[in-house]
């Protein structure tokens, strides 16, 4: 049996929401337990108490810079490279609580937004941290109208103002369709083979050992802060449980990076579950200050009235399920 319409667009907004508000989430949860050891979360049997320089419900850079490109997209009315770069200079400037060292550099060192990570990268060699992945629920919702190619583009693009390494890039460009595929109502994991095509070749075989489905975090070769191990840990979660809460847990409790793995993860487990899906004693204390911007802080209902918005454009192309 087929949904009508109304079933469609609603079961569509509802994944939307899911996924900004189920980022937030994930940042939220995870950032008291931030370079620790594997199995905190289970160990202190508390959720969202804060701890390690954090509030209880309060979200990172991830969540403050995801938001900063959502109210981009919105005002601006699409892509403006230029603009996300300045609200994110601003933000940076207004000492925010945590930002990463790569997107600090990047944002203060006074190249203009074309040139600035792009420079970075030749200075520094190393630039596939990430950041660009924590960021992207806000695109990657309103973006998935665009079909898999736009979709991919657009998180290329976005990603290449703070990292000059493509692979950041491509890591970022397959968040985004797999989270396409969740809004169009198809299993993410199932996305995962066409999505690996679309990588650029330099890439593809990288992401292609994350993303397997006998890929574990305990295979990584590197620190779950870059973007490859990142991802890979929260395909991980997502394929080893079978909903939101769950899925979140695990993604804190593999330690390190653990508000940015729990963040990509309740990307992934929001737009796959719905934003039902997400503990209603979670968003309750959730928030995200804003620095550089006054004394904004946005609780739960902001985000998901943002998400409703970037949800809601109606590009010619139509939904991007085609």
């Amino acid at each position: 049996m087929h949904p009508t319409p109304g079933d469609t667009v609603t079961t569509r907004l509802d994944r939307a929401v899911g996924a900004v508000v189920g980022s937030a989430v994930g940042d939220a949860l995870g950032a008291p337990y931030e370079f620790g050891p594997p199995g905190q979360l289970t160990a202190r049997g508390q959720e969202m108490c804060g701890g390690g320089g954090w509030d209880p419900g309060e979200a990172t850079d991830d969540t403050q810079m995801a938001v900063l490109v959502g109210e981009s997209l919105l005002e601006r009315g699409g892509l403006d490279l230029p603009d996300v770069f300045a609200r994110f200079q601003r933000w940076a400037a207004g000492d925010p609580k945590d930002i990463g060292l790569q997107t600090e550099d990047v944002l203060t060192s006074g190249e203009p937004w074309d040139r600035a990570a792009a420079r970075h990268f030749r200075i520094n060699a190393r630039a596939a941290g990430n950041g660009s992945l924590m960021r992207a629920a806000t695109s990657a919702v309103y973006f998935a109208a665009a079909g898999q190619a736009g979709t991919m583009d657009a998180a290329r693009r976005i990603a290449a103002l703070t990292h000059g390494d493509r692979a950041a890039w491509e890591g970022t460009a397959v968040l985004h369709e797999l989270v396409r595929a969740a809004l169009c109502g198809a299993d993410p994991l199932a996305a995962l083979p066409s999505a690996l095509a679309a990588v650029h070749p330099d890439h593809r075989e990288r992401y292609g050992r994350v993303l397997a489905p006998d890929w574990h975090p305990g295979l990584a070769t590197e620190f779950n802060g870059a973007v490859w191990p990142c991802l890979g840990s929260a395909v991980w979660a997502l394929r080893t449980t079978t909903g939101f809460a769950d899925a979140v847990r695990a993604a804190v409790d593999l330690g390190g990076d653990t508000d940015t793995v729990a963040a990509v993860t309740g990307t992934l487990a929001g737009a796959r579950y719905g934003r039902r899906a997400v503990p209603e004693r979670w968003t309750a204390v959730l928030h995200v200050p804003l620095s550089g911007f006054g004394d904004r802080v946005l609780d739960a209902a902001d985000l998901r009235g943002l998400a409703q918005r970037l949800a809601g454009r109606s590009p010619a192309a139509g939904d991007g399920c085609g």
